[in-house]
């Protein structure tokens, strides 16, 4: 019981920090490649949530942390509808992905116990959903769509980098016993 009330407030911990870094730092120009391309760090949050954290606690914080950047940035939900949508999307991304000798229990998102193609692939299929949704969302009709594609494929390179850094430097070491 102790370790789990201990595991939520970390998580906890964990989300207000990644939301805290994405609004004072990252959502500035200065992590803004060209106009073209935008870390979406919080996204980190989210996504390395541990495995076997229940599909309706993913998508209440997948809604919580999308409408908190909404009231943050007065962008009238789409942040929530691309976090949830992301969330809806995580346990098929990772059933699609199971390892042959499956999870266990106690398994995390962890580039160290999961491996790097493994890593590469979730991160890019689930940050790739979220700004599909996102940036259609933001564009609002199909006006400028090559521009919005561009945007697409480019933030997803730039967050799926960053969150294999934010990985390879604050992830534990700890290697998956097969």
């Amino acid at each position: 019981m102790r370790g789990g009330i201990l595991e939520i407030l970390l998580q906890g911990v964990r989300g207000v920090f990644y939301l805290a870094l994405y609004v004072l730092l990252i959502s500035g120009t200065d992590f803004v490649l060209f106009d073209l391309a935008w870390c979406f760090i919080y996204l980190g949050f989210l996504l390395f949530l541990p495995i076997g954290t229940p599909i309706v606690v993913q998508l209440i914080l997948g809604f919580v942390t999308g409408i908190s950047l909404d009231l943050v940035f007065d962008t009238g939900g789409v942040y929530a509808v691309a976090a949830v949508l992301l969330m809806y999307v995580r346990p098929w991304v990772l059933r699609l992905l199971t390892p042959r000798d499956g999870y266990d229990a106690q398994d995390s998102v962890n580039i160290h116990q999961m491996g790097w193609q493994w890593m590469v692939v979730y991160l890019t299929l689930l940050v790739a959903v979220h700004h599909v949704a996102f940036f259609l969302l933001e564009l609002g009709s199909l006006r400028f769509v090559g521009l919005t594609l561009v945007k697409i494929v480019l933030s997803t390179l730039y967050t799926a980098l960053a969150l294999l850094i934010v990985q390879l430097v604050f992830f534990p070491t700890k290697r998956r016993k097969r």
